[in-house]
């Protein structure tokens, strides 16, 4: 499958890399290709990719061009003009990663959208041709693709969106990946509880004493 991933920070990183390892075809899309590369920095995608050389770096339109997957992992406030200049066919399969943070009011961050709306139904009513998945935005980054560094992948991972056969699409990446409970939560209205689930885990973070942890349901 040809995959892009539309982001070059540590979850656009983490996400290229673990499809990339398991034989997909990676494009990371940003703003600047050229710059994003000249960044040789500790978490820059130019020092990244080379240990990923197989990983192409473009703009977001030629990245999205003949992708069968795209894989939103923008900062949530960058979402929607980001995936807007991906220029994305239509028909293609959406999975939003972001989730809508805020933090000009200082430590921890609000969302700028909750309640009765959510970044995923954003990008689905901004973008109608898109199928929009919501997923594997209640954990940290490098949990998306390894799970099994965490109690052996026994966790929830949570799926919403309207289309049931991106849903397929997306479900079998996620099992692929090694995740074991994967939990389908319905239409994307379901992405307003996903993306609150947030508010709790950012305050966990400094509680349990770092990222890796990440939600079980017990049933």
């Amino acid at each position: 499958m040809q995959i892009a991933v539309l982001g070059t920070g540590m979850v656009g990183q983490s996400l290229a890399g673990g499809l990339s390892a398991l034989g997909h075809g990676v494009t990371i899309g940003t703003r600047d290709p050229l710059a994003a590369l000249a960044r040789t920095d500790p978490g820059g995608v130019g020092a990244w990719r080379t240990g990923h050389p197989d990983v192409a770096v473009e703009t977001f339109a030629e990245a999205a061009r003949d992708a069968d997957l795209v894989i939103n992992a923008l900062s949530g406030d960058a979402s929607v003009t980001g995936v807007g200049s991906a220029a994305i066919a239509d028909g293609t399969v959406l999975l939003d990663v972001a989730n809508p943070l805020d933090s000009s009011g200082g430590m921890p961050p609000r969302l700028f959208v909750a309640n009765t709306d959510s970044l995923a139904e954003q990008l689905q009513r901004t973008f109608p041709g898109l199928r929009v998945v919501k997923s594997l935005n209640t954990m940290t980054a490098a949990l998306m693709v390894d799970p099994h560094q965490l109690a052996d992948g026994n966790f929830s991972t949570f799926v919403c969106g309207d289309d049931p056969d991106a849903k397929a699409l997306v479900n079998g990446l996620l099992l692929a990946l090694g995740h074991r409970d994967v939990i389908d939560l319905g239409d994307i209205t379901a992405a307003r509880g996903m993306e609150a689930m947030m508010l709790i885990w950012l305050r966990l973070w400094p509680v349990v004493g770092g990222p890796m942890f990440t939600y079980r349901i017990v049933r």
